[in-house]
């Protein structure tokens, strides 16, 4: 038997609507990862990028289990002596709600050009408006 590698002609790339309200991170962001790695679909392949566009709404309202809201701490390091910032998840939420979905999803992408391309097509809004109405978007219910 040989294995079938999908033709680009083959992909096809719709667009889904998610609302984040009230669901919990860690099993949002791995649905959402899988739909924009292309895994739900029977032609995945691992080195090209067979996912599908990603909307996702109402971000300041996702939930986070346990005392996570309190002790949860976001940290990038620079690279140089004293370079490590933490940021608490709650100064988050309120200034940038839209990052905790995102660096939540970029952590189960492939860390090389081709997740970083897959990453380009999710779409993270606080509100529930969003300007795709053009690519007319499927409702998706996690």
């Amino acid at each position: 038997m040989k294995t079938q590698t999908p033709k680009p002609s083959d992909i096809t790339q719709a667009w889904y609507v998610v609302d984040a309200t009230g669901q919990p991170l860690g099993r949002l962001s791995t649905k959402i990862a899988t739909i924009l790695r292309g895994k739900n679909k029977p032609y995945f392949a691992t080195n090209l990028d067979t996912g599908d566009y990603v909307i996702v709404i109402n971000a300041d309202k996702v939930r986070v289990t346990g005392l996570k809201a309190l002790q949860k701490v976001y940290k990038s390091f620079s690279g140089y002596p004293s370079g490590l910032k933490e940021i608490p998840y709650a100064k988050i939420l309120e200034e940038h709600p839209e990052r905790i979905i995102q660096h939540a999803v970029q952590g189960m992408m492939p860390k090389n050009t081709l997740g970083r391309a897959m990453m380009k097509k999710l779409k993270v809004y606080t509100g529930s408006e969003h300007p795709h109405a053009a690519q007319q978007p499927v409702e998706l219910s996690l």
